[in-house]
């Protein structure tokens, strides 16, 4: 067999794609095991049934074929209506191109600011696709690295230092953010935005979140003067709206870099299904209230756990003030993430994400996905506690 490319083989580095415990559990759910899974991201409601007859008649009715590469015309001016009613800045229809969800946004943002060899820069902990995004798009990937004390929050500095000893041509951010749901403060953004501009980065802003915040106000760093020019922004139905299974997303940036991502575009994925983007435009034009709908049980859930956290000792939480997920510290067990997320696994049929699948950052950390119903996930964090009071005590 000829030889694959070094792109294609070395996308994991280290051989890891950080989600052998999701697939282990998977594989024992299909086993018939019962397991809690507290792993994706992925909402325990499915997409509302109005969406789904929405897209059903759009497919009924035809739309069924091609669909504009861009994507249909009234999606995008919805979002450039969107992304200028909550963030301040004006934006059009011709600033806005719809993807087959955030990743594929994610990707073609890369492509299009990286010339092969570039280095990206990325916060860290970090989505676990985010290196292997870079490196698919010929990218050199380098992380940011953060401290738990700290709230994971990036430091302008390290920005600054890394972009100058690596020449660095790009930052990924994300907040809200996954694993650890923090919300960047506008200090915080706006000390990012200065290192960008002194070191003449393009900044790409994953802001798939921006609809989970519990604590504060999310700013899209796009809305900082001086950035609307050199920040790419991704966006998503699947979290708003629980359209994971859609794959609809976009990227908002200058004209001219949408210009080129269309024949981006038209090369690879030839746009988005018109049924799919029909129903996107249906849940957008429904307003707000399905999408607090959506997103009020986390927040719910997220008191209840934090309630819960309170009366142990063993296990404490990383300050999160969006994102449907909490990053429990377990250093006191004097296990890794990864061999406690085994050993929990294991004995208690609990599946969470080790921190080391989201970066060196998170290490001795796990990530909770509040994704099961409430009594369900209360009880696995009481169970999750106790299990690691009994490593801790042994300690």
């Amino acid at each position: 067999m000829p030889q694959l490319s070094t792109r294609i083989t070395s996308l994991n580095e280290g051989g890891s794609d950080g989600w052998e415990v999701f697939y282990r559990a998977r594989a024992l759910v299909a086993a018939g095991e019962q397991v809690t899974e507290l792993t994706i991201g992925e909402h325990d409601i499915r997409t509302d049934s109005a969406v789904l007859d929405a897209m059903n008649a759009s497919a009924q009715g035809g739309h069924t074929g091609y669909a504009m590469v861009p994507g249909i015309a009234p999606l995008r001016a919805e979002i450039a209506a969107r992304v200028t009613a909550r963030t301040g800045v004006p934006t059009g229809a011709a600033n806005v191109l719809i993807t087959p969800g955030g990743q594929a946004a994610l990707f073609a943002a890369h492509l299009a600011v990286l010339d092969p060899g570039d280095t990206a820069l990325y916060i860290d902990p970090f989505y676990a696709t985010y290196p292997g995004t870079i490196r698919a798009a010929s990218g050199v990937a380098v992380p940011v690295r953060t401290r738990a004390a700290n709230a994971f929050l990036p430091s302008a500095q390290a920005i600054e230092e890394l972009a100058f000893e690596h020449e660095a041509r790009s930052l990924l951010i994300n907040t809200p953010n996954n694993p650890t749901g923090t919300v960047y403060p506008a200090d915080c953004l706006q000390a990012i935005a200065a290192a960008c501009q002194h070191r003449d980065l393009w900044l790409i802003s994953d802001e798939v979140y921006d609809t989970q915040v519990w604590e504060g106000a999310h700013l899209s760093p796009r809305a900082l003067p001086g950035m609307a020019e050199r920040t790419l922004v991704v966006g998503s139905m699947s979290k708003s709206h629980a359209m994971t299974g859609s794959r609809i997303g976009w990227i908002v940036a200058p004209e001219p870099v949408i210009e080129r991502l269309i024949d981006l575009a038209t090369n690879t994925t030839y746009g988005v299904p018109g049924f799919i983007q029909d129903a996107a435009l249906f849940a957008l034009r429904t307003g707000d209230g399905p999408e607090a709908a959506v997103s009020a049980p986390f927040l719910r859930r997220r008191a209840r756990v934090l309630e819960e956290l309170a009366r142990h000792e063993s296990v404490t939480a990383i300050p999160s003030q969006g994102a449907m997920y909490l990053m429990l510290d377990i250093r006191r067990t004097g296990l890794s993430g990864r061999a406690f997320a085994e050993a929990l696994l294991d004995a208690r049929r609990i599946a969470v994400m080790p921190g080391e699948s989201f970066g060196q950052s998170a290490a001795g950390h796990i990530r909770v996905a509040l994704t099961v119903d409430d009594d369900s996930l209360v009880r696995a964090i009481r169970c999750l506690c106790t299990f690691a009071r009994e490593y801790a005590d042994a300690a």
